[in-house]
């Protein structure tokens, strides 16, 4: 690398420390905050691998339970990227500067995904016999080993393009158009690809009739359009109270009726997943039937099972309709409605039906334990302390009000403008 690429790039990382070192009360209240709940998790996760997984409430009836929940949902949030359909495929540009956050929370996203895979292995000092050369990843036979690989592109894609946009913004230079239009289309159907080869992990076992259905892949698909943009909407709303940061009113408003479509679609396919479960009636209904109204005394998952779909209907009224849509009380309760909704759906919803009754009829009524809870908290804490540090710095990259001293030639675009080039 040239002396001075080395010298822009270090000036690069020392005003990023120094940005993310300084702060109000509010800023290292929550820093503080985040840091004792990785504390906590941290802690929580080396009793467990001391122990023993016996330490969390998962036994051979459920295998899977809350680790694995939260990184099917954490899959769905990372396709906040479908944001770049508007700005890039139909050159929307009030919607573009949004691009770049739904790059960094998909970052976050992945990371978190990787971490709850990591504590839900028994033997995480073992993970390198998934790397090739020390090991053996089993690709392309294994579906595992498809999981792995788009994961690890995906997130790869993400981290390129916004680490490039930001890089090129701070020193005045708008990015470069030939590396990250490509690259940001490509992410489109990376997105979906994730989804998809995650949902194939579920219907590809075929002792599983829960999860055996045709439709898992594309439901998974319409409820991550779902997630993702609705955590994104609060997030702009508060950069947009707190900072100087601007965005414009239609492209928030274009952002909840794109979410609109989507929730359509999630719920009309659960429904006609729900109809054929129900009016086929079979022994394999018993499954949605435990989901939905329980099975004899066991009634655990009802709640959660009716919430969702309460939730879910409730996300999708607000935002259909452009008149709530468009006011920012009702948006933010349909944004909340619609995370919470999705969250259970796919959490409980998902992976705890898919393994009760268990392959003998019997019921094993799982809860998550205090040591799941706490490494799950840590592990949410950890996501959300990387998108409040790369806010720290993408935010006054976006406003011009971080830059490098060597400055472009004349005439060239800084801070939102090269972000929005």
């Amino acid at each position: 690398m040239p002396l001075k690429s080395i010298r822009l790039f270090g000036g690069f990382a020392r005003g990023s420390l120094q940005l993310i070192s300084e702060g109000n009360r509010a800023y290292w209240m929550w820093l503080a905050f985040l840091g004792m709940l990785i504390i906590s998790g941290a802690l929580a996760y080396a009793a467990q691998v001391t122990t023993g997984l016996g330490l969390t409430a998962m036994r051979d009836p459920v295998s899977w339970g809350f680790y694995i929940g939260n990184f099917t949902f954490l899959v769905g949030v990372a396709a906040a990227v479908v944001l770049v359909i508007p700005a890039y495929v139909y050159d929307w540009k009030p919607i573009r500067e949004v691009v770049l956050y739904g790059e960094l929370l998909a970052i976050c996203s992945i990371i978190m995904c990787l971490m709850f895979v990591t504590v839900d292995i028994g033997r995480p000092d073992r993970f390198w016999h998934l790397m090739p050369p020390f090991g053996h990843l089993n690709f392309p036979s294994s579906v595992l080993a498809w999981d792995v690989v788009v994961l690890n592109l995906y997130f790869l894609v993400n981290f390129v393009v916004a680490t490039h946009i930001l890089y090129r913004a701070f020193h005045g230079k708008p990015y470069i158009k030939k590396l990250v239009v490509p690259l940001v289309l490509l992410s489109v159907p990376m997105a979906v690809g994730i989804h998809t080869v995650t949902a194939f992990l579920y219907n590809g076992l075929a002792a599983r009739p829960y999860w055996n259905s045709s439709i898992l892949a594309p439901q998974f698909l319409a409820s991550a359009f779902c997630s993702g943009p609705a955590i994104l909407l609060v997030m702009l709303q508060l950069l947009r109270k707190f900072t100087r940061f601007e965005i414009k009113d239609e492209a928030i408003w274009k952002v909840a009726e794109l979410m609109a479509y989507a929730m359509f679609l999630n719920l009309f396919l659960h429904g006609a997943e729900a109809f054929k479960e129900f009016y086929s009636n079979t022994q394999h209904t018993l499954y949605t039937r435990y989901w939905y109204l329980g099975l004899g005394e066991h009634k655990t998952l009802v709640p959660y099972a009716w919430s969702a779909v309460a939730l879910n209907i409730l996300g999708f009224a607000l935002f259909i309709s452009p008149r709530t849509r468009r006011n920012w009380t009702t948006l933010n309760i349909g944004c909340l409605a619609t995370y919470a909704g999705v969250y259970i759906e796919k959490g409980m919803g998902l992976i705890i039906p898919g393994l009760t009754p268990d392959t003998l009829g019997e019921i094993y009524v799982y809860y998550p334990t205090a040591t799941e809870l706490r490494v799950a908290a840590g592990i949410f804490a950890t996501g959300f302390l990387l998108f409040t540090l790369m806010l720290k710095v993408a935010v006054p990259i976006s406003l011009g009000e971080f830059h490098g001293k060597e400055r472009a030639e004349e005439g060239a675009p800084s801070g939102a403008a090269a972000l929005a080039h």
